[in-house]
């Protein structure tokens, strides 16, 4: 009869009273620690390294919860699972907090130590504040093995930073150039274009006249965003076919301010005639479009501010100002020479600001260390053409290509102090050294070690094979190389994800390559001869939005904190937002709604949970099926048809698909029907019950606890806490049972209904009673029976073949058996499949018409609001031109419900007796 365990569990579910010492325990036991010499199928992520010193926000939280998804099916699944952890030293971010923090506690800048002093003073900022996201991590349950934990300044990273950096410098795939890069006049180092973001800014259009203020003589008429940017014009460019300039072609216009500088008109494709007048301004050293003009016509690229932004060696007044005072000064300046023709102010336009630091970028012309990509790219791109890697969706692929097959060389030095130095020595003779990791480095009197720093992109570029010991052959390279798969959101697609490719690639082509299936050991045969790639597949998941469609960001004030929903609805209930929102690129929008939404889905589990408990459900072998009810065999159908859907989703990385299913079997057919219709084959009295209400009962307890079983294991991944803590309890004391669902056995058909073909009878009869209990529940509140209130009614359940659920279906909906004067007041006639079935109930006695009318009028007035609500909003233009379509769609759904309910209650008031 099934002991009762449900006095195990707490009344209520409190996640915060369970959380961390669950999670402690799970970590304690080894149970995410991965072996290399187990004899399981691999399974391997890597985690995208985060910032040492940042925290977890929305978008990680997605990335994480996806993560550790996968890792935990595919323990359960028999895999050997390793999902690696570590942080990324952040190079420009975590320089910028520490010398904020200098500023603010010292009033002192990095430039007042040595470098060595100051590389301390980061590495004491790391220790102190480094471990707050691992914390996070923990909290929301990520089952990394913490044992194998990296940083991509510890030593082992940066050995292998220096072997490829020499690698690639000794293939001629590095070289030192003069290039235009973006430039950060406060951090004072150039930056990547990640690192770079776009807004709409208000500034100025400035219309110069260039030569004579005669309009008889030779002059032309430019315009621009940046006037400070004309002390570095050096021509004028027109498009070869624009009649207006053509004897001006191959001419020269002198310098408003620079006697000493004619600037040549040059005619070139780039030129948009119908832009404007049809002439631009051309200054090579500030702007990334004229510097390649610049190359072309072999132009001169004079330098005009110096590394903060200040005007400098220009030998003009403006020396020494700052680039915005320069530009008012400028333009006053030019307007007393008359060469002002036009400004517009305000002008919107789209101005790049650094990420970190906050102000506009400087295109700026600069001497930097690049990464020579052509070949390096085309093994990336044949990666993904030949199918050694797939991307999910496949609809990102065509952005892959556009990437990889159009890359520039890839600047990958940074005037930093924080981060790994440059291996190159220059000597006394002008002599450049490269060195690698067992390289001695070249000493002596004249010999400098080059001052800047690797991009941080670099060193996490080699994230997948780095952590693993390359360039050591390890066991864990050659075990868990190549990773199974990538989980990253699409909007770093090129920034990390092709560079990790090229990388990746490009060491399989070194001699003594130690991967697994390298080229050198003959494993590229299978592959068509192409390099080893760092993982299988791809998995780019969109990002996380808030409720109406809107990118958070702190501008907007719509942020997030995944720290907040922890403590407010607990870790699982933050997970299972995310999981059942997500699918391959495409976008998630959320709000609080969500979380309280899934928060509820965990209470009803374990509520369930306990109900199903302290009615005896047990796990063990299920009775043959033919000494089972309709109910007991449609609910382990429908188990094993949700199972195989989940499955086939999370092969796919359909996340969203395959909680959606779950959530709706467990909530709906699980919890609201079989647990319903359990209660009505459990006996409440076990010694006055039958033998065949006994054997009814225990069946009852075995299906209970099978399905729960089965459920509670396949939303493990999502919402690991609570099934944990539920399953536990259910198996305790059972043997042959793991001791935690962390290690447990993800169910197939042997768990659900044993492989038995479905039971179309008992599907249909299931159906027909949903059918019959939803009709007559919507009758009865229609005529305001209130839920609890019991009817007696005549119903022909033999007629409609459901004789084996009339016991079910009047415990569901309060229908007494009728007495032998049983006299109806009220009938419905609901079609089934086998017969249309006619319900008589007698409700004489269980309506207060003027209490239902009463009630009737309030959810009227609600339904009409509601209308009122929705047609305002569609009918404002402004709202329907900036809304989502999804937020769009909702209203119209929301209107059309308010609609059919304010025609149901006013016709129910006509019916009902005038007072």
């Amino acid at each position: 009869m099934g002991a009762d365990r449900s006095a195990q569990l707490p009344p209520a579910w409190n996640p915060a009273e369970v959380e961390e010492d669950l999670y402690q325990g799970w970590v304690d036991q080894g149970y995410f620690t991965a072996d290399p010499a187990s004899s399981k199928p691999p399974f391997s992520i890597v985690l995208p390294p985060p910032n040492v010193t940042g925290q977890l926000h929305m978008g990680h939280a997605l990335d994480h919860t996806l993560m550790d998804h996968m890792a935990r099916r595919k323990r359960m699944q028999g895999y050997e699972v390793l999902w690696l952890p570590g942080a990324d030293h952040a190079g420009i971010a975590t320089q910028t907090k520490v010398e904020a923090n200098l500023r603010e506690t010292e009033g002192k800048t990095r430039f007042d130590y040595s470098r060595e002093e100051f590389v301390e003073r980061v590495w004491e900022w790391k220790q102190r504040y480094g471990d707050v996201i691992q914390g996070q991590m923990r909290a929301i349950g990520d089952s990394v093995d913490w044992s194998r934990e990296r940083f991509t300044l510890d030593e082992g990273l940066s050995e292998a930073v220096q072997t490829i950096f020499k690698a690639l410098f000794d293939r001629g795939l590095i070289y030192r150039a003069n290039r235009l890069v973006n430039w950060s006049p406060v951090l004072q180092t150039a930056i990547s274009d990640i690192e770079v973001v776009h807004s709409d800014d208000e500034g100025e259009l400035v219309s110069i006249r260039y030569g004579s203020l005669n309009d008889d003589e030779p002059h032309v008429i430019v315009a621009t965003t940046r006037v400070e940017t004309m002390l570095g014009d050096v021509a004028v460019a027109v498009h070869p076919d624009d009649e207006r300039y053509t004897d001006l072609v191959g001419t020269t216009l002198p310098h408003p301010f620079l006697a000493d500088r004619q600037m040549i008109v040059v005619a070139d494709d780039y030129v948009d005639p119908e832009f404007g007048t049809g002439a631009v301004k051309i200054t090579p050293a500030h702007d990334p479009n004229d510097f390649e003009l610049g190359k072309r016509h072999d132009l001169p690229m004079p330098e005009i501010m110096d590394v903060t932004g200040h005007i400098a060696n220009t030998g003009t007044q403006f020396d020494g100002m700052e680039r915005y005072e320069a530009r008012e000064k400028i333009r006053l300046a030019l307007e007393e020479q008359g060469r002002i023709v036009g400004r517009k102010f305000p002008y919107v336009h789209s101005v790049g600001h650094s990420e970190r630091s906050g102000e506009a970028i400087e295109p700026r012309l600069s001497l930097q260390w690049y990464v020579k990509v052509d070949e390096l790219a085309k093994m990336a791109g044949d990666a993904i053409r030949e199918g050694d890697t797939v991307i999910h969706p496949a609809s990102q692929e065509p952005r892959w290509f556009d990437w990889v097959d159009n890359m520039h060389d890839w600047s990958i030095s940074r005037q930093l102090w924080w981060g790994h130095r440059i291996p190159i020595w220059y000597g006394p003779e002008g002599e450049v050294v490269c060195c690698g990791s067992d390289d001695e480095p070249p000493t002596g009197e004249g010999w400098q070690q080059d001052e800047d720093v690797l991009d941080t992109w670099f060193s996490s570029a080699l994230w997948p094979f780095s952590t693993m010991g390359w360039p050591e052959a390890t066991p864990d390279l050659e075990r868990f190389y190549p990773t199974s798969v990538l989980v990253t959101g699409y909007d770093i697609l090129f920034f990390w994800v092709a560079r990790m490719m090229m990388f990746s690639t490009f060491v399989d082509t070194l001699e003594g390559s130690p991967f697994p299936g390298s080229m050198q050991a003959n494993g590229a045969e299978e592959r068509g001869g192409r390099p080893q790639v760092p993982f299988k597949d791809i998995f780019l998941h969109g990002l996380v939005r808030d409720e109406h469609g809107r990118k958070m960001s702190k501008s907007l004030g719509n942020g997030i904190d995944p720290m907040d929903w922890v403590r407010d609805y607990g870790a699982d209930a933050l997970r299972f937002t995310l999981a059942r929102g997500a699918n391959p690129g495409s976008d998630l929008p959320v709000g609080e709604d969500s979380a309280q939404s899934s928060r509820n889905f965990a209470t009803k589990l374990y509520n369930a949970t306990k109900f199903a408990l302290m009615n005896g459900a047990q796990v063990g072998e299920l009775p043959e099926r033919a000494d089972l009810t309709d109910a007991d065999r449609w609910i382990l159908d429908r188990l094993e048809a949700v199972r195989e859907h989940v499955d086939s989703a999370l092969d796919r990385y359909e996340f969203a698909w395959a909680n959606e299913s779950l959530y709706r079997f467990a909530w709906g057919e699980f919890c609201d029907w079989y647990l319903e219709i359990a209660k009505v084959q459990i006996p409440r009295d076990w010694d006055a019950a039958s033998q065949e209400e006994i054997s009814r009962g225990i069946n009852t307890q075995l299906v209970l606890g099978r399905v729960l079983d089965s459920v509670l294991r396949l939303l493990h991944p999502a919402m690991p806490f609570v099934t944990d803590t539920l399953w536990k309890t259910l198996t305790d004391g059972v043997e042959g049972y793991a001791p935690s669902l962390a290690v447990s056995q993800w169910p197939g058909q042997e768990l659900t209904n044993g492989g038995a073909a479905t039971d179309e009878v008992a599907v249909r009869r299931m159906e027909d009673l949903e059918k019959l209990i939803t009709e007559i529940r919507r009758f009865r509140s229609d005529q305001g029976v209130k839920p609890t209130q019991k009817v007696p009614a005549a119903v022909d359940f033999a007629a409609a073949d459901l004789s084996g659920l009339e016991a079910a279906a009047r415990s569901l909906v309060r229908l007494e058996l009728p007495e032998e004067d049983f006299t109806a007041t009220a009938s419905i006639e609901v079609r089934l499949s086998q017969a249309t079935v006619t319900v008589e109930l007698d409700t004489s006695g269980t309506v207060d018409v003027a209490a239902e009318r009463k009630r009737l009028e309030k959810d009227l007035a609600e339904a009409n609001k509601e209308l009122d609500n929705a047609a305002k909003k569609l009918s404002n233009q402004n709202f329907l031109a900036k809304a989502p379509e999804k937020v769009v769609a909702g209203i119209k759904e929301r209107q059309a419900v308010a609609a059919e309910e304010r025609d149901r209650i006013t016709a129910r008031l006509a019916e009902l007796p005038q007072a």
